[in-house]
């Protein structure tokens, strides 16, 4: 059998329950859910990095963003001659493109070969967005603002993100539309950004969802029982007073943004469908990470909610591993990384995470590991935090944030309390579980998270 090739779409910020084939009953997304229809469907995928560039270095690098030193939006790979998911599959005769957004600097393409550019960083290294310091009291005692972003929350035609996009699809269409079966194997990224903010939309799509989408459901006293962490974190993004008003209308704009972006996939996908390569085509659809939409009073991402941290996943190759299947168990984007390199027939290096679903996607009695982890050390804390799901329970690590600040932990029961308002951390009856999935997330990630976090200090407070 030829290699197949490999349609990898990536949009950026896509809360992975706004979907119809995610059960959203609101947002219209008929392109996503019949790619789901053809394909199949994981619940629950996980980011490495609930943040852009950390999470697209991750996965270009295949190895967790303190492995590869993926810590913040200012983060390049140390080299452009690594061994990434391009270069591994261009030994197996793959042409590798990239249309549009990966967050990749100027200068470091990591062996793909560009089509539509989006460059994140100059060819001078931006400095690192330090640490929050609490220690003088300032920051805590500083009034609270609202960022400036919820200004970019209103209905119009003029929108960089569907500018961007637009273009997107025009070049990927051409790859396609240009592709012969006998032709080598090609690995194409279409990397969209919508949904992100700022949230324009042309007015069709926002009144698709006027006074329709409901509004986040927050139990009282939620806020104020917040980790320190995400206390400061809601302060220093500038989301902490945001009105009621708002956040109805980004919810709104946000759905209606959704809807956009899914008939640019269907442009994609019609192209594909036409296509004298569509039936020996894997077509891909994730994120890079969620988007909170106001739910737990966050917005953007950088939490390890399910809102920002989880991210959708559809994998589509009809013709081996059949149509309208679901997966319930945790992965992890490596884990794709890992699967599309095993399709390929490439050697995967010894040292990337993540583990091949290959066999977890031809037969369903395969055994599964179960379990993802996610890291965050960007900006906007005062101490890096990491996560690991395994089967019903998530487990978070807050690192210690200075003497009169220590570690701080969250356990939620996933199946019972999916939308995470009840922290089982004190209760005894979990000791054993925490104490199991603290041990798994060190073996992950090579060492303690609080050495990960000395670390990062170390090379973000230069």
């Amino acid at each position: 059998m030829n290699k197949p090739n490999i349609l990898f779409i990536m949009s950026d910020e896509h809360n992975a329950s706004v979907m119809g084939t995610a059960g959203d009953k609101i947002v219209k997304t008929p392109n996503l859910d019949q790619l789901a229809h053809e394909g199949v469907v994981f619940d629950n995928c996980y980011t490495p990095s609930p943040i852009c560039v950390p999470a697209r270095l991750s996965i270009t690098a295949g190895k967790y963003i303190s492995k590869c030193g993926a810590w913040s939006n200012e983060s390049m790979l140390e080299s452009d001659n690594i061994t990434s998911i391009a270069t591994v599959l261009s030994k197996q005769g793959y042409d590798c493109y990239l249309g549009g957004k990966m967050h990749y600097s100027k200068e470091r393409r990591y062996g793909m070969d560009e089509l539509y550019p989006f460059w994140t960083n100059t060819n001078i290294r931006k400095p690192y967005n330090k640490r929050i310091d609490l220690t003088d009291g300032e920051f805590e005692s500083r009034e609270s603002e609202l960022s400036p972003r919820f200004d970019k929350f209103y209905v119009g035609d003029d929108n960089r993100v569907m500018d961007h996009d637009r273009k997107v699809t025009e070049i990927c269409c051409d790859v396609i539309n240009n592709r012969k079966k006998e032709d080598s194997p090609f690995f194409l990224i279409a990397g969209y950004l919508a949904p992100h903010f700022p949230l324009i939309v042309p007015e069709k799509y926002y009144e698709m969802y006027r006074d329709k989408v409901p509004m986040p459901v927050i139990p009282e006293n939620h806020i104020e029982s917040f980790p320190k962490h995400y206390k400061v974190m809601q302060k220093a993004f500038k989301n902490d007073q945001v009105d009621s008003s708002i956040t109805k209308k980004g919810r709104e704009l946000y759905y209606g943004l959704v809807t956009w972006f899914d008939e640019e996939v269907g442009k994609l996908l019609d192209s594909l469908n036409d296509s004298e390569i569509k039936e020996n085509t894997i077509v891909i659809y994730t994120s890079d990470h969620g988007e909170n939409m106001g739910e737990h009073g966050l917005w953007w991402k950088n939490s390890m909610y399910d809102c920002s941290v989880k991210v959708p996943l559809i994998v589509s190759w009809p013709k081996r591993w059949g149509q309208g299947i679901r997966k319930t168990e945790i992965c992890n984007l490596l884990d794709i990384i890992q699967t599309i390199c095993d399709v390929a027939g490439a050697d995967i290096p010894p040292d990337w995470d993540g583990n091949s679903m290959v066999d977890f996607l031809d037969d369903e009695n395969s055994p599964w590991k179960d379990y993802a982890v996610s890291e965050y050390y960007a900006h906007g804390i005062a101490a890096g935090h990491c996560m690991i799901r395994k089967g019903d329970y998530k487990y978070v690590y807050f690192n210690k944030i200075d003497e009169n600040n220590g570690e701080e932990r969250q356990l939620f029961n996933m199946k019972d309390d999916p939308n995470e308002f009840n922290n089982l951390i004190k209760d005894p009856q979990y000791k054993d579980t925490v104490h199991e999935l603290h041990d798994l997330l060190v073996k992950e990630l090579g060492r303690e998270p609080s050495e990960v976090e000395k670390e990062s200090r170390e090379i973000i407070n230069r």
